[in-house]
């Protein structure tokens, strides 16, 4: 294979490549809450984030409805200092497993590096960390320096 073949064989797999991420990011439904990006602090953290408290929303699909919770993080030199999870259970079941998210997050999210915090299972409850998942890459952009 030629230099410039394999040159547009690698331009082609980058330009597929982003196509099925841009198809992927089409998915998410977090919308930030009203009034939500306004902090509490005006310093300046570490990671480039802005110390103080934000709030998001963040929804997730269940097999019976969209459910949405909302999130509010308080951060100081990049690491989260407090969590605040409240919920709008839709469905039975999830009322049960957003509690059992809700009494769970802080032992998982205190004391982490926001940069690190991607969350997969707490306390049983799986499909509720999609939305928080969704809320904190908004609360990320909110408190980007």
């Amino acid at each position: 294979m030629t230099s410039r073949t394999a040159r547009s064989a690698t331009a082609l797999v980058g330009v597929a490549g982003a196509l099925l991420l841009a198809g992927c990011s089409g998915a998410a439904t977090a919308e930030s809450t009203p009034g939500g990006t306004a902090p509490s602090g005006s310093g300046t953290g570490s990671a480039g984030y802005k110390d103080g408290t934000y709030t998001a929303e963040g929804s997730y699909q269940t097999p019976e409805t969209v459910e949405k919770i909302s999130v509010t993080l308080t951060l100081k030199d990049g690491s989260v200092t407090d969590v605040e999870v409240t919920g709008d259970p839709q469905a039975r079941e999830t009322e049960r497993y957003q509690g059992q998210f809700i009494d769970g997050i802080a032992a998982v999210v205190d004391g982490k590096r926001i940069d690190e915090l991607k969350v997969d299972r707490v306390a049983g409850s799986s499909l509720t960390s999609g939305g928080f998942n969704r809320a904190l890459e908004l609360i990320k952009e909110q408190a980007a320096a």
